[in-house]
């Protein structure tokens, strides 16, 4: 019995690593198929060309040259669009893994403690004041900067004799998101002609993302991530219960401090970019557990590439979908995420 239990786990760590190696290339193909998608139809195999022909180590497999139309087109206007879609689906995926993990409730995601209604108003108060402090990436850097007030005001709030109750958290979240949405729905009764701006933002999008923006969020979301990964044995012995985590050696309040934050700052990071796109954080990290399980060693990373995965294929029917103007992503990761979830749940009934 006990070889087949030796058996069992292993087998169980194969096919951990089997799906993490198949999300890997899965998101590889998916960048590189992306950038050839769309009005003009670029061949995957020029726009491996042209994408490797920019790394150094790899440029000298590559027989250029390639035409400068194409090469405009995938590195300035489709590449760069995709790398941000990618880096916002995984920073989502990981946070909704995380505080998850911290409420020990599958329905939390990363907008529960209103990180997205900061963000949300920081956005409408730039529309509708017309600020230009930082150039055309203020509106960016303002959404970024309320989400983090947000956080901070939520878990002061929710700070009682220095613990941080997981109820009073998840209240204090409501309230100040509520509190918030009301303040940004009176800046949109009296925007006037900004009102489809404002409206387009907070529908999630990411039309018009350049290098720039790739650049302002991939420090927070990849240091984020990775720090959010060094807590992983930490919330393993805290989904047992905190005083069963307190045995074990976890320092409970810390842990929930540090993830609360980061798990905050990669959410607003990826907030500030594109917009509310609802559901990555929510059902990612359910389609996860039920492929690999409740480990986060690997949940986080499977999360990250999953989320990865689904909002650059989102986005691209987001463009490709033959309409008037260009529909906002969070409108397809909703239609496209819960038909899909509740067919995940049908077909294999699972725990936390």
């Amino acid at each position: 019995m006990k070889e087949n239990q030796d058996r069992s786990i292993e087998d169980r760590k194969s096919n951990w690593k089997l799906i993490v190696i198949g999300l890997v290339l899965a998101l590889i193909f998916t960048i590189f198929l992306s950038s050839g998608i769309g009005p003009v139809w670029i061949p995957l195999s020029e726009v491996g060309g042209i994408i490797l022909d920019r790394i150094p180590l790899l440029s000298r497999l590559v027989s250029g040259p390639f035409p400068e139309v194409s090469e405009t087109i995938v590195m300035n206007l489709r590449l760069p669009r995709i790398i941000t879609g990618a880096l916002v689906g995984a920073a989502l995926g990981v946070a909704g893994a995380a505080v998850q993990g911290i409420f020990r409730n599958p329905m939390a995601e990363p907008y529960t403690v209103g990180v997205s209604s900061g963000a949300a108003l920081g956005a409408v108060v730039v529309i509708f004041f017309g600020f230009t402090i930082a150039g055309t990436y203020t509106l960016q850097i303002v959404s970024f900067l309320f989400a983090l007030g947000t956080i901070l005001t939520v878990y002061r709030i929710a700070k009682v004799d220095g613990k941080i109750p997981v109820g009073i958290l998840l209240l204090s979240g409501i309230a100040i998101s509520l509190f918030l949405q009301a303040i940004v729905s009176t800046f949109m009764y009296m925007a006037g002609e900004e009102l489809q701006r404002m409206v387009f933002w907070i529908m999630g999008g990411l039309w018009g993302r350049n290098w720039t923006h790739v650049q302002m969020i991939l420090p927070p979301i990849l240091l984020g991530i990775f720090g959010i990964f060094s807590f992983s044995k930490d919330l393993d012995a805290m989904l047992l219960g905190e005083e069963s985590a307190q045995h074990l050696g976890v320092k409970v309040e810390r842990t929930k401090k540090y993830l609360l934050i980061l798990a905050s700052v990669i959410t607003a990071a990826a907030v500030a970019v594109s917009g509310v796109i609802g559901f990555v954080g929510l059902i990612i990290p359910h389609i996860m557990r039920i492929l690999i399980g409740p480990r986060h060693r690997v949940l986080f990373p499977a999360s990250a590439f999953g989320g990865a995965i689904f909002l650059v294929w989102a986005d691209n029917l987001a463009r490709m979908l033959p309409t008037v103007g260009e529909i906002p992503v969070g409108i397809i990761t909703a239609l496209a995420g819960a038909p899909f979830f509740i067919y995940l749940l049908r077909k294999k009934k699972y725990s936390y």
